[in-house]
């Protein structure tokens, strides 16, 4: 009898360890969830700024990019999981209904400067939506002219994809503990 009352207690001890380690881990996965990508801004005239998605976290990468008239934005993503796809909410571009893989650019003409918000249509409500900042171009000035400044928002970038990619451990660590659980 008094071993079966300590079993008992080692078990529920047990059991309650796994479930705050459980809470632990989702918690960190939902932390993880919050990582954002930072404003790439282009540098030159003539290049095409690519944006992807992070299926991992449901949102555009980068989220936000600031161009010049005369620039394409490229919406790119192959091999995805879940299907997606870019709307401007203005009706400016419009990629076509939510695939596994989009290949599709706009250029945004002269005259088309503006803030464009464009969105995810299956994961509006996840908050998957993203921001296209088109500058007016700048035909009489020459950037010869211009000193460079050096380009942070690649390092940004490449400190968001890391942290990024760091959320899958505790998403992993999570399906692990549920599924032990389970058993």
């Amino acid at each position: 009898m008094l071993y079966m009352l300590f079993s008992t207690r080692r078990v529920m001890i047990k059991s309650l360890n796994t479930k705050i380690l459980v809470a632990f881990m989702l918690g960190i996965s939902f932390l993880s969830l919050q990582a954002s990508s930072t404003a790439v801004v282009s540098e030159t005239q003539d290049d095409t700024v690519i944006i992807t998605v992070d299926s991992t976290n449901l949102r555009f990468s980068p989220s936000e990019v600031v161009i010049s008239e005369g620039q394409t934005v490229r919406f790119f993503w192959s091999g995805e999981f879940l299907e997606h796809n870019a709307i401007a909410s203005s009706g400016i571009f419009n990629s076509g209904s939510p695939q596994t893989e989009v290949d599709y650019a706009f250029t945004f003409d002269k005259g088309t400067n503006g803030t464009y918000d464009f969105i995810c249509e299956p994961h509006e409500t996840l908050n998957m939506i993203g921001t296209v900042i088109v500058n007016p171009s700048d035909d009489e000035e020459t950037n010869a002219t211009e000193t460079p400044e050096p380009a942070e928002s690649s390092k940004s970038m490449g400190t968001t994809s890391s942290m990024n990619s760091l959320a899958i451990v505790p998403t992993l660590l999570v399906i692990a503990l549920v599924s032990r659980y389970l058993k």
